[in-house]
C-alpha cells in the first residue's frame, strides 16, 4: 500500500480545484482521483495539490551562473530550487562564442547525468540555449560581440555537443539561414523558441511553419504587436502552435500585458522565471553568461549599463503575481507553471497527477499561493 495524500483543492489535467487524493509508491503516482479518498489520507492539506512546477527558463540561482557552475554549485542549485517547488528545470545558456557554448553543453550533459535520481532534488530536463543566433536590435543584456548567423556548421556543432541533452534553441528567424536552421534542429529533435527577434508577422509566421513552437520572454525583446504588422507578439498570442514563455515578476510585463497575454492563449503560456544566480541572494554584483549584472532591493537584475537582464523570483510569485495583478483564474495559473511547460517541453508525464507517473507534487497555500510541500518522485526535498 502506497502513501495517501489528499487535499481541499487539487489542479490536473482536467481537475479545477476539486477536492482530491492521490497515492504514491517507489517514485510513482499509482492511484489519484477527485473527492473523498479511497482509504483515510496518511497526510491531509488545506491547501491545493497540483503537478510539480516546471521551469522552462533559468540561468542559474544561489550565486551561480549555470554557464560557469561547478558539481558544488549544481548541487546546491538543484537541492535549493526543490525547497521552492520546482521539480523540473530547463537550465539555460545565454549568447556566447559557439565554442564556448559547445563546452558548456558538454559541461552540462556530465552535470545532468551525474545528478540524473539525486533523491529529492529539481530535476534537470534538456537544455536551452539563448542565442547567439539573435538580432543585435533586440539583444536585450546579451553581448552584441558574440551574435552571429546560424550556418549549418554553427547548427550542427550545437547539436553534436548537446546531443539528447539539447531541449530546445531561442533564435530570431530573420537572420540568415534562420529557417534552415530551425528545420535542421527540429530534425535533430531540437525545439525552437522564436525569440530576441525584430521579425515582422510574416517572418514569424514562416518560423512556425519551419518548426518553431516556442516563444521566449513573451513581450520582452522582441517586435510588438502592431495594428498593421502583428510582429511577434501577434504571431506569439494568434498561432495556436506556439506557448509563449511569459516573466511574471512585475517587473518585465505590466499587469495589463499579462492580463492580455491569458486572455488571448490562455492554455499556452508557460510562466517562466528567466532568474539568474541572482535568485536567493542579497543585492550586490553577480555574472550572467560572464558580464556583469547588479541587482538592487526588490528590483530585477540589470546591466552595467541599465538594460533589465533577468530576474530573482519565486516561480510560485508568479502564479500569485497573474491571479493577483491580471485576474487570472487559479487553476489556469498553475498550470501555466505546470502543465503547460512540461508539455511544451517534451515532458507532459512531469505536468499531471494521473497514475503511472513520476510523483512530482506541490501543495500551494490557498490563500498566498505559496508552494508549502513538494515531493520529486516521491522524496521530499532534503
Amino acid at each position: 500500500m502506497g502513501h495517501l495524500i489528499s487535499a481541499e483543492a487539487v489542479v490536473d489535467v482536467r481537475v479545477d480545484l476539486e477536492p482530491g487524493w492521490v497515492e504514491i509508491a517507489d517514485g510513482t503516482i499509482v492511484a489519484s482521483g477527485t473527492g473523498a479518498p479511497p482509504r483515510p489520507a496518511d497526510e491531509h492539506h488545506d491547501g491545493i495539490l497540483a503537478p510539480g512546477l516546471v521551469d522552462a527558463q533559468i540561468n542559474g540561482a544561489y550565486g551561480a551562473d549555470f554557464a560557469a557552475a561547478t558539481a558544488d554549485e549544481w548541487d546546491r542549485i538543484v537541492d535549493g530550487l526543490a525547497t521552492t517547488g520546482v521539480t523540473a528545470i530547463a537550465p539555460t545558456f545565454i549568447t556566447a562564442p559557439v565554442e564556448s557554448l559547445v563546452e558548456q553543453l558538454r559541461d552540462f550533459r556530465g552535470q545532468r547525468a551525474r545528478l540524473a535520481g539525486r533523491p529529492g532534488a529539481t530535476r534537470l530536463l534538456g537544455a536551452h540555449v539563448e542565442g547567439p543566433f539573435i538580432s543585435a536590435a533586440c539583444k536585450g543584456a546579451h553581448d552584441e560581440a558574440f551574435l552571429v548567423d546560424p550556418t549549418p556548421e554553427r547548427v550542427d556543432a550545437l547539436i553534436e555537443a548537446g546531443g539528447a541533452d539539447l531541449g530546445y534553441v531561442t533564435l530570431a528567424p530573420e537572420r540568415a539561414g534562420a529557417l534552415e536552421a530551425i528545420e535542421r534542429l527540429v530534425r535533430a529533435g531540437v525545439r525552437v523558441s522564436i525569440g530576441h527577434s525584430d521579425a515582422d508577422d510574416a517572418t514569424a509566421t514562416r518560423a512556425v511553419d519551419a518548426g518553431a513552437t516556442l516563444v521566449t520572454h513573451l513581450y520582452n525583446a522582441q517586435r510588438g504587436l502592431g495594428h498593421r504588422d502583428g510582429g511577434v507578439v501577434g504571431v506569439a498570442l494568434t498561432d495556436a502552435r506556439l506557448t509563449p514563455g511569459l516573466i511574471a515578476d512585475l517587473h518585465h510585463v505590466d499587469p495589463i500585458a499579462l492580463r492580455v497575454a491569458f486572455a488571448s492563449a490562455a492554455g499556452r503560456i508557460m510562466l517562466v522565471t528567466d532568474d539568474l544566480s541572482t535568485f536567493g541572494m542579497p543585492p550586490g554584483r553577480y555574472e550572467l553568461g560572464g558580464a556583469a549584472v547588479v541587482i538592487d532591493e526588490d528590483q530585477p537584475a540589470r546591466r552595467e549599463d541599465g538594460t533589465i537582464a533577468g530576474a530573482a523570483v519565486r516561480l510560485d510569485a508568479c502564479i500569485a503575481h497573474v491571479v493577483r495583478a491580471a485576474g487570472v483564474d487559479v487553476a489556469t495559473a498553475i498550470r501555466a507553471a505546470s502543465t503547460v511547460p512540461a508539455v511544451a517541453l517534451g515532458a507532459p508525464e512531469l505536468g499531471t497527477l494521473a497514475p503511472g507517473t513520476p510523483a512530482d507534487l506541490v501543495v500551494l497555500d490557498a490563500a498566498e499561493l505559496r508552494v508549502t510541500h513538494t515531493w520529486i518522485a516521491g522524496r521530499r526535498p532534503g
